[in-house]
């Protein structure tokens, strides 16, 4: 598998049509230590023969963790170029690749692109207006516009199932994806940046209307619990507030499950 990967991997770089990704491929895919931390990391939220939601997949460096996991997987993706590659790369593994984005309802939105960075394109305008002119965001330009259709995480559930575990890393709308979802489920996790903290308040007013019980924080790439123990709401509202603009950006993890569980899920 290991070796297709890497035969699929080089196929899709030299495709002119996915040139806008080829940047995305070689820093989510170029790194066998990375990616060995990402499967330790995300083994205390996954088991073998879970169902697991990855919305906002991207190129799928979390698809390949989960299924490294033994995971079924939804990859829920708006970009075309991306689309194609998820299914290039996952055809015949049990994933199933929704080409969308999530919202708060069905229909269809804009989808702001940023063909240099395409990892930041978006379907938020309030996101694309807080970058402008934002320390570190000084080089990002949403330069082009597409139409995508939307789903919700309760129609995502619908068609499916319920998910052990979702990740949501949708640039800035992590809250309306949020206001699509009318149950709980055991743990999800959901992208903050500091040019949109506002966000990240409405996000977490959400789940604690879905009953969520403890929350802990990852910055950047670390693939680390920073806290080392599962907080209120209240205080990861707090924690996130106090956080310098520099932080940048980072994963909020929240969970349903009991306080001795959650205890464990720490100490993994």
């Amino acid at each position: 598998m290991i070796d297709d990967t890497a035969r699929l991997l080089g196929e899709l770089r030299a495709d002119p049509s996915l040139a806008m990704i080829g940047h995305s491929l070689d820093y989510y895919y170029g790194d066998a230590g990375r990616a060995a931390a990402m499967d330790a990391f995300y083994r205390r939220f996954v088991r073998p023969g879970d169902l697991v939601f990855d919305v906002g997949a991207h190129v799928g460096d979390r698809v390949a963790s989960f299924l490294r996991l033994g995971a079924r997987v939804v990859a829920v993706e708006p970009q075309p170029p991306c689309v194609r590659a998820l299914r290039r790369l996952y055809e015949g593994r049990p994933v199933r690749i929704v080409e969308a984005a999530c919202a708060d309802r069905q229909g269809s939105v804009a989808l702001h692109v940023n063909s240099a960075n395409p990892t930041v394109s978006t379907v938020s305008e309030r996101f694309v207006r807080a970058a402008d002119g934002a320390g570190g965001w000084e080089r990002e330009t949403w330069d082009a516009e597409v139409t995508v259709r939307t789903v919700t995480l309760d129609a995502l559930i619908g068609e499916f199932g319920a998910p052990s575990f979702i990740k949501i890393d949708v640039e800035g709308y992590e809250d309306a994806v949020l206001a699509g979802l009318s149950r709980p489920v055991a743990a999800l996790s959901f992208e903050f940046t500091t040019i949109a903290r506002d966000v990240a308040a409405r996000c977490l007013d959400r789940l604690a209307v879905l009953g969520f019980t403890g929350y802990d924080v990852s910055l950047a790439e670390t693939m680390a619990l920073d806290l080392g123990r599962w907080v209120t709401g209240r205080e990861m509202r707090a924690h996130l507030a106090g956080l310098p603009h520099e932080a940048n950006a980072g994963d909020v993890y929240a969970v349903t499950v009991s306080v001795s569980s959650m205890r464990a899920l720490t100490r993994q």
